[in-house]
């Protein structure tokens, strides 16, 4: 069980099994919901649990997939295709598990968008989207 929370802790998760290695994702998008750019993991919705939903804001920042943040504190959480019945999964952030997670980084993906004030160099694959 891994277990997670927005900053101020009135959104709050589980998920039952392992993480799957997660991908850092450095589209424009991504960096301007987090800040940086974003690292996710993909599960399967029957393992996620969420409680304080109710705070969940969900931006729909394209026709193919929302956004959820925490609605009191901004913390950015989540990240969902719209249709669900062709995609039985939803992304978490890594940043807001409570750790050990795990896991370590997969890949990076989008780096053709990364900003231009970082770099990466850890040895991970890269893929330009």
């Amino acid at each position: 069980m891994h277990k997670g929370s927005c900053l101020c802790g009135k959104v709050t998760f589980e998920v039952t099994g392992d993480l799957p290695r997660p991908s850092a994702c450095h589209c424009s998008q991504c960096r301007k919901h987090s800040g940086h750019f974003e690292a996710s993991t993909d599960l399967p919705r029957a393992s996620v649990t969420v409680y304080g939903s109710e705070n969940v804001t969900w931006y729909h920042s394209s026709e193919k997939v929302r956004r959820g943040f925490c609605s009191i504190c901004g913390s950015s959480l989540f990240w969902d295709p719209v249709d669900q019945d062709k995609h039985d999964w939803t992304a978490i952030a890594m940043g807001a598990f409570d750790t050990p997670t795990g896991t370590r980084l997969e890949k990076h993906i989008f780096v053709a968008d990364k900003g231009d004030y970082y770099e990466i160099a850890d040895g991970l694959p890269q893929h330009d989207q």
